[in-house]
């Protein structure tokens, strides 16, 4: 099985981290960080990445997985990633996305009338490219699979193994992994932190999420 996770300049590096160390512990997996060039990719706050192949030089992948991050935006711009994802897609077995990553594949046209998730403050988003939202840790839809904001990407890793291996095996992985999660407060979701930090959250990412609006709704319009 060979999974390819697409990168780009300030990716969040958990939503690929987790999925990577995940599904990388599967047996026979290959795991290849592909992006448009082989020069190391900065995520968003430093951390770098070496790609192991180009979007032009790539194998065959079995799996694609696009994670989010604030660097989206360059990417649903970047028509080199768009014509990876919307060339490869059609012959992979499994075409998913952690968090905003889901933006992406939908901007691709990867999404239309799929179920889908993507961090709690996007999810208003994704009727414009198509998907159906879903307020869901991670969601199954055919062949799509997408997690929810950044940590949801290590549910999306074991739930995609059981997909793939069966749930013994993503059992073994969960337990290596001491994925056993006890967050010291309940603001992990908008459902359960308090009313004034959700509210301070939104507020803080107003801008952001109008612009990506915007960045969306254009991309629509191509379709039309």
């Amino acid at each position: 099985m060979r999974f390819g996770f697409v990168a780009f300049p300030r990716l969040t590096q958990l939503d690929l981290a987790g999925p990577h160390e995940v599904l990388s512990r599967l047996p026979g997996a290959e795991a290849l960080v592909v992006a448009a060039t082989r020069d190391p990719i900065a995520g968003e706050f430093g951390l770098r990445l070496q790609p192991d192949a180009t979007f032009a030089d790539a194998p065959p992948l079995d799996a694609i997985m696009v994670p989010g991050g604030p660097g989206i935006d360059g990417a649903i711009a970047d028509d080199r990633l768009m014509a990876f994802l919307a060339e490869r897609a059609p012959a992979a077995r499994w075409v998913t996305a952690v968090c905003t990553g889901s933006l992406v594949l939908g901007a691709a046209g990867l999404l239309r009338g799929y179920r889908a998730t993507t961090h709690w403050l996007s999810l208003d988003l994704l009727p414009l490219v198509g998907a159906i939202p879903i307020a869901e840790r991670v969601v199954v839809d055919r062949n799509r699979v997408t997690g929810g904001g950044v940590t949801a990407g290590i549910d999306f890793g074991l739930r995609l193994a059981a997909e793939l291996a069966g749930e013994a095996v993503a059992q073994r992985i969960q337990l290596v992994l001491e994925y056993d999660p006890a967050p010291p407060f309940a603001a992990g979701s908008p459902r359960t932190a308090p009313a004034a930090v959700v509210e301070d959250v939104r507020a803080r990412r107003a801008g952001l999420q109008a612009e990506r609006r915007a960045l969306l709704e254009r991309r629509a319009r191509m379709w039309a």
